[in-house]
């Protein structure tokens, strides 16, 4: 299809015409989701010295030093073996009860899932004995194989890297308490981010105060490591690009190999039926995401469905072209005023710098 024959409104006819996320179902065996458990694509090449700390910012660079340390000391053998009986080189029996961990705490993109990433890559372990994913990817697993397999496979790992640290409800809170605290016995070192810390986390989502005990214990595995700075999406550049027109995104994704297209309503539809588990999947091959009549979400389920996709087109960096409201009028007032805020707030984010991805997709 051309062009022309698009902007004319004419039915839109192509060789290879956009695909719709709304139309796949994609199924994701178990053994996938185990396998996929390292840093997104955006983060393959992310090392502590391709980590630029602001000068203005010295907790930025104190971070990067003590993350570095912490990688250099879990050489050795790997925790299902004679890593049970050692931690960091030394004897398990000689080992503090201390965190036995590390807990990146800062605003929205100060660099922290660089500086995870980073330390996934400068553990001296084999791929196979570290793991990293998302909260959600993490609760995802332990639904797709049971918790007793999940605690035998991530078991046999050194490090645990866990992005996006956040606690939606009481029944996460026991859950991820519990595996936490297993995998730690069996010697596997955690590393996670947040924009919460370990001791406030769940507040404004449930009754926090009566599931202190599991939130205390899923503290105490933590050493916090605070990381101030602004968000560097947005340090030095231009304010993100207006919404396109649905002839233009339409156009665009029509000449865009591997872009998909969809009706931004039609599409959130289409998330409450799929398995967040499966959003990753459900972007396979796609190359640019179009999406047109973009609207404010309707509830509170719907956005947090949103969120969930944002993440993983951010991981992938597919870039987002798109029609409507504009991004920072995907959620109300009530919502970015609620216990859910912060997630909002990155899902904004990143959906900007996506935004800002696809603009060389419009032909001026």
């Amino acid at each position: 299809m051309s062009a022309t024959t698009a902007a004319s409104g004419q039915s839109p006819i192509a060789e290879a015409a956009p695909v719709s996320l709304a139309a796949r179902e994609p199924h994701v065996p178990a053994d996938r989701l185990v396998a996929e458990m390292v840093p997104p694509p955006r983060f393959d090449s992310v090392r502590f010295d391709t980590y630029i700390p602001d000068p203005g910012q010295p907790s930025q660079t104190e971070a990067v030093r003590v993350l570095s340390s912490f990688a250099s000391g879990l050489g050795g053998a790997h925790a299902s073996g004679a890593g049970k009986r050692r931690w960091f080189g030394r004897a398990r029996a000689a080992v503090p009860s201390g965190p036995r961990g590390v807990y990146l705490d800062g605003g929205y993109g100060v660099g922290k899932t660089h500086l995870l990433a980073s330390l996934w890559h400068a553990t001296p372990a084999e791929p196979a004995l570290k793991a990293f994913g998302t909260f959600v990817e993490l609760t995802n697993l332990v639904g797709a194989l049971g918790f007793q397999e999940t605690v035998r496979t991530l078991s046999g790992h050194r490090l645990l890297c866990i992005d996006e640290f956040e606690l939606d409800d009481p029944g996460d809170t026991v859950l991820v308490s519990t595996l936490l605290g297993k995998l730690v016995d069996a010697g596997v070192a955690l590393a996670a981010t947040s924009n919460t810390l370990p001791g406030k986390l769940g507040e404004g989502r449930f009754a926090a105060a009566d599931f202190l005990r599991e939130i205390q214990g899923l503290s105490a595995h933590f050493k916090t490591l605070r990381i101030d700075g602004e968000d560097y999406r947005h340090r030095g550049l231009p304010e993100a690009p207006a919404p396109y027109s649905d002839e233009q995104v339409t156009r665009a994704a029509y000449a865009t190999a591997g872009a998909s297209l969809d009706d931004f309503p039609q599409l959130l539809g289409h998330l409450a039926r799929v398995h967040p588990s499966r959003y990753g999947a459900l972007t396979d091959g796609v190359s640019a995401v179009c999406l047109t009549g973009v609207t404010p979400v309707p509830d509170q389920s719907t956005a947090l469905r949103l969120v969930v996709l944002a993440d993983r087109l951010y991981d992938r960096e597919v870039p987002v072209l798109a029609s409507g409201a504009p991004f920072d009028e995907l959620f109300g007032e009530e919502m970015l005023n609620g216990g859910y805020r912060k997630k909002y707030f990155r899902a904004i984010s990143r959906l900007t710098a996506l935004a800002r991805d696809a603009k060389g997709l419009v032909n001026p």
